[in-house]
């Protein structure tokens, strides 16, 4: 089986893959500082809630967009799968032109984004991706990743207005607010920050479907896709694995 590893900022998004389908998936915090020994003790419980065995992993791959992280994985592949995880950066088969004034600057997660979401639909598309950051990807029509936008992602939000406002307690975002006019301090920036988020990417999809001016589709992924996407009609669809779908068809183009 192959496990794909997409490794952000404040999660990390495991899921394994028999042939073509995505048998299991989790979904775990992100530990700067944890070993290779942690990080096998973390799969094989994992893996038993399924009556599984380590041993039924024989590759990996991987997206990590936090260095300090990726010593410790690869050590922890090493050692315990006997094998060389594929790593998602410079040098990988995307398939893709990366039309950046850097390439190398991209995300990896940016880019797995874009190969699964241009496979999905064979057509121009842009990719929202809820994480740490809000991203905002374009891919022509031709299945060019053409660049796009980097904003601060909504807990970032939520955690600043916290810190920033000394009478404001810490907001947990995880509903739909019943009102746009609330009546007490929590439920007022629950609605600001949802509804502010929310017009905060219809504007900025908007804005790029002018610049671009032909017919593209959008879509979602992330944690917080479901909640935001239900007030954005610019989203067409949610796709929660949408990285992992990435993750398995970049493995498929570096292993011929």
């Amino acid at each position: 089986m192959l496990l794909a590893m997409d490794v952000g900022n404040t999660n990390t998004v495991l899921g394994l893959f028999e042939e073509d389908a995505l048998v299991h998936d989790w979904r775990i915090r992100t530990e700067v500082h944890m070993t290779e020994d942690e990080y096998g003790i973390l799969l094989k419980n994992l893996l038993e809630t399924q009556d599984l065995p380590l041993s039924v992993i024989t590759d990996v791959i991987v997206s990590c967009v936090v260095p300090p992280v990726l010593n410790h994985i690869e050590g922890f592949c090493h050692k315990y799968f006997e094998t060389e995880p594929l790593v998602v950066g410079p040098g990988i088969r995307t398939g893709m032109p990366i039309l950046y004034d850097n390439p190398k600057e991209v995300g990896a997660d940016r880019i797995v984004n874009a190969v699964a979401a241009y496979e999905t639909f064979r057509s121009a598309v842009i990719v929202v991706d809820f994480g740490t950051a809000t991203t905002f990807d374009y891919v022509s029509e031709r299945g060019e990743y053409m660049g796009g936008v980097i904003c601060p992602g909504i807990l970032i939000s939520c955690e600043a207005l916290f810190q920033k406002a000394s009478k404001l307690p810490r907001v947990e975002i995880f509903a739909k607010p019943k009102s746009i006019l609330a009546k007490n301090t929590i439920a007022s920036m629950n609605a600001g920050i949802v509804y502010g988020y929310a017009g905060l990417v219809e504007g900025i999809i908007a804005r790029m479907k002018r610049e671009i001016q032909k017919p593209l589709a959008v879509v979602a992924t992330g944690g917080l896709a479901p909640l935001i996407a239900s007030e954005c009609p610019a989203i067409e669809k949610v796709d929660d694995f949408l990285t992992l779908k990435g993750l398995k068809i970049l493995f498929e183009r570096n292993r011929r």
